[in-house]
């Protein structure tokens, strides 16, 4: 191995290690008493729960994380990407359908070895829990469709930059971060109509109380409304969610059918009004820009390093090329990236006080009824309600509860 294959796997290691370290002192910070602004809404024995459901998944993401460590070592140290290339190369294809069908390949292999961690995540923890809603059925469906969607959205922009790469020079990096962009714009306007209904029903929500003052509130900040839906989110789980999607015309509210029952007209009104307010302080844009120079950024390190015949020592692989390149960039790059995530996440926690804030500012009783619809949502849903604060900077892409109630409060 050489000195870049011992810094990938330093640095590996070391993101692993990070990881781990996180997990154990969010353990670790478990109290068993309960915060006092959740007496009354918390019982002894459903906090004790949600502790129990926390300790469940850290264990289950453990697992994962040596499991996909281990893998990626015998792997690569069995010299499981050289043989791969070299079969792919035996087919005697062109550099793009060979690229396609070399990452394809490790990517259903990766899938297949971690598809029991998601039966059991669903089917075991979920459904201990009282979340699964997902029968067998539900779930092989929502694999297919995503399998087949990973073909038709991810095949033709993989099979671009692979092109780009392989074609263009210099400014391959240019081309593919372009495409890239385009892509992602597209996919904002395409989700909500067409991707969506292929996993959930949404139904216009009717005529009655609720409508009309989400409606009212809209018209009262200049918020254009028109698509308001309810998702039968209940079919896969009792955990309760809403959001936004799309853009201009396409742009629609949804909230899961679970909030609906769970919550009151003012509740959902607080909860809709934080997410108009993301929509309202640009938010969703400045999110997009630093998706979009986050990108440009790791196409361009890619150029740097896609050809390097360093990197390919480093995987004992003997042949360059545009798809085992973009395979060991994607190792090499993945440190970097938790760096990056760090920052946005950091980001993306001031966006959710900002958006709490105008919810409190702009709705009828927005501070009080938000703080009851985030103590429900964080009740029924289990979460962790004392964070460590170290797992917060690394994961956290908002706020804890108790500091986005005590923010409220002090407004």
């Amino acid at each position: 191995m050489n000195a870049l294959g011992i810094l990938i796997l330093a640095l590996l290691v070391t993101r692993s290690l990070i990881s781990s370290i996180a997990d154990y002192l969010n353990l670790k910070a478990l109290r068993h008493q309960l915060p006092d602004q959740f007496t009354g809404w918390y019982d002894p024995a459903q906090y004790a729960r949600s502790q129990a459901y926390l300790r469940a998944n850290t264990h289950l993401g453990w697992g994962v994380e040596i499991f996909d460590l281990a893998v990626l070592l015998l792997f690569w140290f069995g010299g499981g990407f050289a043989w791969l290339d070299g079969w792919v190369s035996g087919l005697v294809l062109s550099p793009v359908p060979s690229g396609l069908i070399y990452i394809g390949v490790l990517v259903l292999l990766k899938g297949l070895l971690t598809l029991p961690f998601g039966l059991y995540a669903t089917f075991g923890i979920e459904a201990r829990f009282g979340f699964n809603k997902t029968t067998w059925r539900i779930y092989l469906a929502d694999k297919l469709k995503a399998l087949l969607l990973g073909i038709v959205i991810g095949g033709p922009l993989l099979a671009a930059v692979l092109f780009f790469f392989n074609h263009a020079g210099d400014r391959a990096w240019c081309y593919a971060w372009g495409f890239t962009v385009g892509v992602m714009l597209l996919m904002q306007y395409i989700a909500p109509t067409w991707i969506m209904p292929l996993f959930n029903r949404f139904k216009p929500l009717p005529d009655g109380p609720l409508r009309d003052a989400i409606t009212a509130y809209a018209n009262s900040i200049g918020f254009a409304l028109d698509n308001i839906f309810v998702m039968d989110g209940s079919k896969r789980s009792t955990k309760a969610n809403a959001f936004f999607s799309g853009f201009g015309r396409y742009r629609r509210i949804v909230l899961f059918d679970t909030l609906v029952d769970k919550h009151t007209v003012e509740e959902l009104v607080a909860v809709l009004a934080h997410e108009m307010g993301h929509f309202k302080r640009h938010h969703i844009v400045k999110m997009l820009l630093i998706g979009t120079a986050q990108a440009g950024l790791m196409f361009f390190v890619l150029s740097r390093f896609i050809s390097y015949p360093g990197l390919f020592a480093a995987f004992y692989v003997p042949e360059v090329s545009v798809h085992a390149g973009l395979v060991f960039f994607g190792l090499l790059y993945a440190p970097m990236d938790m760096v990056l995530s760090i920052a946005v996440n950091g980001l993306s926690r001031r966006h959710e006080f900002e958006a709490d804030r105008f919810a409190m500012q702009t709705a009828r009783e927005g501070g009080r009824a938000l703080a009851a619809a985030l103590k429900k949502l964080t009740v029924d849903n289990l979460s962790n309600l004392q964070p460590h604060p170290f797992y917060v900077f690394l994961n956290y892409s908002h706020p804890p509860v108790l500091q986005r109630i005590e923010a409220l409060a002090g407004l």
